[in-house]
């Protein structure tokens, strides 16, 4: 099995706590907007977020990934959103593992902020559909790996 690493150094051990998901099956795409949203946020209003955009309730602005994707009307700052259902669960479990961490580590929960999130692709699984006249057309799966520190305020 590979050895992975963090791709953020020099934390604090007595004030953070980190957590990570490897070759989750969520879009890279969906992910880096997600990541790039909670990034800054309180613990408590990350898992508020995330829980809403899972309830379809509120969207996640795409900065990055904008072509063809239609304006929501809760997003005040940035037109372009979605609501990605899945890889929102996905990194709600990652946040709620990183939450506990910081709990069996003994920090104050209330206080703890998210000073990392990133996104990174994963490996491929590539697979081929069979078409007419002996051709064949591809359905790749795209992996992703997750990780969030967060620290104490």
């Amino acid at each position: 099995m590979p050895q992975y690493g963090y791709s953020i150094f020099g934390l604090d051990p007595d004030r953070t706590a980190i957590s990570s998901a490897r070759e989750i099956d969520i879009s890279p795409k969906a992910a880096r907007e997600i990541c790039n949203t909670i990034k800054g946020m309180f613990l408590d209003k990350a898992k508020e977020y995330l829980e809403d955009v899972i309830q379809m309730k509120a969207a996640v602005p795409y900065k990055r990934h904008k072509k063809h994707v239609a304006h929501r009307k809760e997003l005040s700052k940035w037109p372009a959103g979605r609501y990605p259902i899945k890889a929102a669960k996905r990194i709600l479990e990652v946040l709620e593992n990183a939450e506990n961490n910081a709990e069996f580590k003994g920090l104050d929960v209330e206080r703890m902020k998210i000073i990392h999130a990133a996104t990174h692709k994963g490996m491929i699984i590539k697979r081929f559909i069979p078409r007419a006249q002996g051709s064949s057309s591809p359905r790749f799966n795209y992996l992703s790996h997750v990780e969030i520190a967060i620290e104490e305020v």
